[in-house]
């Protein structure tokens, strides 16, 4: 048993070395939000990547779903994009006399859904049920998506004239936030050298494929967690509801998908168990999008980043290798 649970990390090791190293030939300098990238796709779980305009949101979504050879949709999030846009709608055949069910753009195995914060809040909680359940209804019909499925968001914080917030339903949806950051001088350069004349996307060639995908988030689903590691990540999530700076703590669904992410962390290291440091190393990108500060913390200068660290801190660490 032992043997088969090692055979089977190295195949999902091997899976997220090659996408790694596909992804890597166009986003310079970031191996950090390349390998949350790979935990979102590997725990099946949906990424939302938060940054300025220009520094590369759009391009690691198109990278990472160029290396999987499985289908994709881009969905331009703008004020007039209707939710039937993203669902899909029953359109009236004369030939035939039946509605038929034309599907929408959530219908891919990758979804990237660029400025979601542009979209009217109706249209943004057209993904609600598609993000959480992996099926649409429409016209009292229920439609199952494909499977990995994966929405890859971005939004530019800075820029909130005709933007809509996120609300916490939508951003509690997402395993992961991260956020790209500038490139150092030195990964600026070679950027400008490997793809100032060119489409960086234009060399990268898909490594694996839907279903090797999905046969990986299968094997990282029975990542061994043991319980005191369980009771250590409650006990984070639980700190970020009774931290004095704290008005809206994680939700449960949180814990799970840390618990998820940690799996997938797990196996990316090519572990066959869960430890404490896959939780707290996680904690931030799972967490801090889906917890609120109290009004005097805010004015304080403090933010939810600072908040999931403090729950971190609280929370002694177990002993032990799992």
């Amino acid at each position: 048993m032992d043997a088969n649970r090692e055979q089977e990390i190295a195949e999902v090791l091997a899976l997220a070395d090659a996408i790694r190293g596909a992804v890597g030939q166009v986003i310079e300098g970031k191996p950090e939000a390349v390998d949350l990238a790979i935990t979102a796709l590997l725990a099946e779980g949906h990424l939302l990547i938060e940054d300025v305009p220009g520094v590369g949101k759009t391009m690691l979504a198109k990278s990472l779903a160029r290396a999987i050879d499985c289908t994709v949709r881009r969905v331009q999030f703008t004020p007039d994009l209707l939710p039937s846009d993203i669902t899909g709608v029953s359109v009236y055949n004369q030939s035939s006399g039946e509605f038929e069910f034309k599907p929408g753009g959530v219908f891919a195995n990758l979804v990237i859904g660029d400025e979601i914060n542009r979209a009217s809040p109706k249209t943004q909680s057209a993904l609600l049920e598609a993000m959480e359940e992996r099926r649409v209804s429409v016209d009292g019909t229920s439609h199952a998506l494909p499977r990995p499925f994966l929405v890859i968001a971005t939004q530019n914080p800075i820029e909130m004239e005709g933007t809509y917030p996120l609300p916490e339903a939508q951003r509690d949806r997402f395993l992961l936030r991260i956020s790209m950051g500038y490139p150092s001088p030195a990964s600026e350069v070679a950027m400008l050298e490997r793809h100032g004349e060119s489409d960086p996307l234009e060399p990268l060639r898909p490594v694996t494929d839907a279903e090797s995908v999905m046969r990986g988030i299968q094997i990282v689903r029975r990542v061994f967690v043991h319980p005191g590691v369980k009771e250590y990540l409650v006990a984070i999530v639980n700190q970020t509801r009774v931290l004095p700076q704290a008005r809206l703590g994680a939700s449960p669904r949180a814990g799970l998908q840390l618990l998820r992410a940690a799996k997938a962390r797990a196996a990316m290291d090519g572990r066959t168990y869960v430890i404490p440091d896959d939780v707290a190393g996680l904690a931030v990108p799972t967490l801090a999008h889906r917890v609120l500060l109290n009004t005097g913390s805010q004015i304080a200068g403090q933010n939810a980043i600072d908040l999931v660290h403090s729950a971190v801190k609280a929370v002694p660490v177990p002993s032990g290798r799992h």
